[in-house]
């Protein structure tokens, strides 16, 4: 039986984080990529992955990331999860840096990374039979809302990466997969959006039954790359039960409405 070895990004944190930990437990070998060195050896060390720190905004650093991954094994699976939001403004008050920085975390970084790694999936697709692209968007990527224009337009267009892929790798054995998550109660995504502001973070959840952890999401990811090779999961959509739609969030218990609501 093949070992099979998957490259998730955003690895240091959150979904990353608990992408690796899920393959890990689910026998596969892992090389988790982030920023972030000393995070990202915490999770080495917890897990036992392999690790490669990479700016992914940076042409050059994910050269040296493909060449090392290159000299150390096949790559059966990339798992694109980083990517961030900066901000809550209005389209009228955004500031053109955060804009420009989801756009290049989470658009161009993507590319980039699709690009470089394309010929070692082939080659292990070639060797194994198939090969996977996972990709973590998120729900704002199809529906608009006050204060995520920036977000909103940078996951969309992520998202439309992954469709287009999907159709320019028609004919040949490579899955490409996106989840696109609801509300994640997660330590840093919402802090880090919010500009540091933790009582502000913690608002966005106030009262929330149960959001989605990164645990959850992970698990999806970890189906998705174990259905058998025919099976394609074009488009997960994932929400806790609280968040019914975008713009509609449970606060308090969820309960069985009786005859008298």
């Amino acid at each position: 039986m093949t070992i099979r070895r998957a490259v998730v990004t955003g690895a240091s944190s959150g979904i990353g984080a608990a992408t690796v930990r899920g393959l890990r437990s689910r026998g596969w070998e892992v090389v988790g990529v982030a920023r972030r060195a000393d995070r990202l050896q915490e999770v080495v060390n917890e897990t036992g992955a392999a690790a490669v720190s990479c700016d992914l905004t940076d042409a050059d650093a994910v050269a040296a990331l493909v060449a090392e991954l290159e000299e150390t094994g096949p790559v059966h699976a990339l798992v694109q999860v980083a990517g961030g939001a900066r901000g809550t403004d209005r389209v009228e008050d955004g500031s053109t840096d955060d804009w420009q920085w989801m756009y290049d975390v989470n658009v161009l970084a993507t590319q980039r990374l699709v690009a470089a790694l394309l010929p070692a999936l082939r080659a292990a697709a070639e060797a194994d039979g198939h090969a996977d692209l996972v990709f973590v968007t998120s729900t704002a990527a199809q529906v608009a809302y006050p204060g995520g224009g920036g977000y909103n337009a940078a996951k969309a267009a992520e998202s439309m990466i992954v469709h287009a892929l999907r159709q320019e790798l028609n004919g040949e054995p490579l899955r490409v997969v996106e989840v696109a998550p609801g509300l994640v109660h997660t330590e840093e995504f919402t802090l880090n959006r919010l500009g540091g502001d933790r009582v502000a973070a913690d608002s966005v959840y106030a009262g929330v039954e149960e959001p989605l952890i990164a645990d959850d999401v992970a698990d999806v990811i970890g189906y998705a790359l174990e259905t058998p090779g025919r099976v394609n999961l074009d488009l997960i959509t994932m929400r806790p039960v609280a968040q019914s739609a975008q713009h509609l969030l449970a606060r308090g218990p969820l309960r069985v409405r009786g005859d008298d609501d």
